[in-house]
């Protein structure tokens, strides 16, 4: 019976009220079974949700869960690993180094090194020569007049307008020291990004920003001079806006 529980509530204050006859103390029975029952009549007569009609009373046990399910997964069942998008131990080593306290554990990783998709790098006993030309790729045929020997990895896409002049000149001058290529990002060429002399990748996208006149259009002089600065290397079209 999906009403049980508010079936014996009703037994029970019949109950207690015969027995209030014989004994007053069981009176203070009552309150409580009464306010179990008048939770239930109205459960019954609401039409709003279907748990609460269909399990009076009990039927609030599962929206008090639901609503501490996330403390309960976090305190009783996740792991200090499990936790998305930071777990609590990648929590604790911010904390932990925000305070300037100890952020290290004795004896080893706490995770599981075995399982399936964990990823690690070894020391080699015997490590062989890597050759540099390995970790560039050249962007161009012999039809290109500057052809751009690129960097496997490289600053991806993110212009100064979200981020800052600290930034750029910090990200431009990484690439400038580490030899790879910073993206502009569709904001166009700030002076942060020619002043530490990185090598440049120049978006241009939808709005021309570098390359567009004063009524918006495009501007093929502006174009030219921004194109054959000697900081940019390449220049990247961008189409549409995906991630909006």
């Amino acid at each position: 019976m999906r009403r049980e529980f508010f079936i014996l509530s009703l037994l029970a204050i019949i109950l207690t009220l015969g027995l209030a006859q014989l004994h007053p103390g069981f009176f203070y029975l009552f309150i409580p079974l009464a306010l179990l029952i008048g939770i239930g009549a109205v459960d019954i007569c609401q039409r709003r949700k279907t748990i609460r009609r269909n399990f009076p009373v009990i039927g609030w046990g599962r929206y008090i869960l639901e609503s501490i399910r996330p403390e309960i997964n976090q305190y009783f069942i996740e792991s200090n690993s499990d936790g998305r998008p930071f777990s609590r131990e990648e929590r604790s080593i911010v904390y932990q180094r925000a305070k300037d306290t100890l952020d290290t554990l004795p004896f080893g990783t706490q995770k599981d090194v075995n399982a399936v998709g964990y990823e690690w790098f070894n020391h080699s006993l015997v490590p062989q020569h890597l050759d540099p030309a390995s970790l560039r790729h050249t962007v161009g045929s012999s039809q290109c007049k500057h052809p751009y020997s690129a960097s496997i990895l490289n600053i991806s896409a993110m212009s100064y307008g979200s981020l800052s002049h600290t930034a750029v000149l910090a990200l431009n001058g990484g690439a400038r020291d580490g030899g790879f290529a910073h993206n502009t990002g569709e904001g166009g060429i700030s002076p942060y990004h020619l002043k530490p002399g990185g090598d440049l990748i120049w978006q241009l996208g939808t709005g021309y920003f570098g390359a567009r006149n004063p009524d918006g259009g495009f501007s093929p002089e502006m174009f030219r001079e921004n194109a054959l600065r000697p900081e940019v290397k390449m220049i990247e079209l961008k189409l549409s806006q995906g991630a909006k």
